[in-house]
């Protein structure tokens, strides 16, 4: 896990730096914010089924 990391480390700031116009940046914001909500949708829906299976039993 730990040389997946340091493969995905991005320099947002510099990327920033570097845009060529606005929407290039709201482009990388939202890019940096995409895996973030992927893992929030995942544990919720993790919490949410083993909710669900305590409930059952």
């Amino acid at each position: 896990m730990r040389i997946t990391t340091l493969i995905q480390q991005v320099d947002v700031v510099e990327k920033l730096k570097n845009a060529p116009d606005s929407s290039y940046q709201i482009g990388v914001l939202i890019g940096s914010f995409v895996p973030f909500v992927v893992l929030l949708i995942l544990a919720y829906w993790m919490y949410s089924s083993a909710k669900k299976r305590d409930k059952n039993i």
